[in-house]
């Protein structure tokens, strides 16, 4: 099978997120990095990319000379990364689609829902893939729990509970530290901090597994560093379309927590849960019954599961691997097959339109707001 061709935009050296595109989207043989304009500093970013096995004049200064340099190429990329600061996803990302490029953009998508809207737009215009990074509903274990909702194993979802804590940015001696100002200061990030940062995953994995749409929501903000003008712990209550009641908790100070994301989905007849910390259980729950540990790997689980599992059963695969499954179902929508479960440009608008209603609920102290896409009600 031919390798496809991929450029990375962003996810230099020294990058939190860039390793992780790079393994993942090389894991499977489906990929060769092929271009990049990989840092802000245009030599430094030329450099880097001849280091990591792309050509000279395909080691760009920066994201507009490569869409310039690649939009006419025969052997032009299939597929570009967007691994930039948050508020140049929109511009980058329009450009590429525009050009008739498809595009992973990390979340969040965009900056304003106006901007996620375009992007819907845009993308569906174009008949180009627009998918977010939403890596974390990649996980083996996580599409059985959604399969196993789907087939109703566990009857009508009634309750999601999700978090997404980690007590990282706890320290207030360490506010002034340019990795973690940033998340905090609101040109940079945008209307919100932690739950913009790490929330939105939790709720678009509720929305995944659970198979429905928050609705509207409820929220309490609070920025318990008082340097920080946006919040760095929240409390978000939802509903959704089709009646599920949601809680969600999100935090930058839970000092003691690590990277503490979890979930738990409880319907009619049984109830599940899953820590990304331990990715590779889901522990299951039916009425009246005992807890059963589900191991990835194991004999009996969906389809699903098991193609995107790698090494055998006990062995961890971790968030590379996790990263490396979106690269999977992207490879094979671009080669033409139907991949639904991949996250999508409406995934990422949805999520900034919660961002935008979370934050108006938490300034009319905990209001409910519609959290449904302008253009989608």
């Amino acid at each position: 099978m031919t390798k496809l061709n991929w450029g990375m935009i962003g996810g230099g050296e020294g990058s939190q997120i860039g390793p992780a595109h790079r393994l993942g989207a090389q894991a499977d043989g489906n990929f060769v990095l092929a271009a990049g304009a990989l840092d802000v500093d245009a030599e430094k970013g030329r450099a880097y990319a001849q280091s990591l096995g792309v050509a000279a004049d395909r080691a760009y200064a920066n994201w507009q000379e490569m869409l310039e340099g690649e939009r006419t190429r025969e052997d032009r990329v299939d597929l570009v990364t967007v691994a930039t600061p948050n508020s140049t996803h929109f511009e980058i990302t329009k450009a590429f689609l525009e050009a008739g490029f498809n595009v992973l953009c990390e979340k969040p998508m965009t900056m304003t829902v106006e901007e996620g809207e375009e992007i819907v737009r845009v993308a569906e215009a174009s008949g180009k893939i627009c998918a977010v990074n939403y890596c974390y509903s990649a996980y083996p274990m996580v599409r059985e729990m959604r399969q196993m909702v789907k087939t109703g194993q566990i009857g009508k979802v009634r309750l999601v509970v999700a978090n997404f804590s980690h007590g990282h940015h706890g320290d207030a001696g360490d506010a002034d530290n340019p990795r973690v100002r940033w998340r905090y200061d609101p040109t940079m990030a945008g209307v919100s901090g932690q739950f913009a940062d790490c929330g939105i995953h939790a709720l678009h994995m509720a929305s995944f597994i659970a198979g429905d749409e928050v609705r509207s929501l409820s929220a309490d903000f609070a920025s318990t560093i008082p340097s920080r003008t946006l919040e760095d712990d929240a409390m978000v209550n939802f509903r959704m379309e089709g009646g599920t009641v949601g809680r969600l908790w999100t935090s930058s100070v839970a000092i003691g927590r690590q990277h503490g994301f979890d979930i738990q989905v409880f319907g009619e007849t049984g109830g599940m849960r899953w820590a990304s910390e331990q990715p590779n259980q889901v522990f299951y729950t039916p009425v009246g019954g005992r807890t059963q540990i589900m191991e990835k790997g194991e004999a009996g689980l969906s389809d699903e599961a098991a193609r995107l599992s790698r090494v055998a059963i006990a062995h961890p695969e971790g968030f590379p691997l996790a990263v490396a499954n979106i690269y999977v179902d992207l490879a094979a929508a671009i080669r033409g097959e139907m991949r639904d479960a991949l996250p999508s440009a409406t995934d990422g608008l949805r999520s900034m339109v919660a961002v935008y209603a979370a934050v108006a609920s938490a300034k009319a102290e905990g209001a409910w707001v519609d959290s449904r896409p302008p253009m989608l009600r």
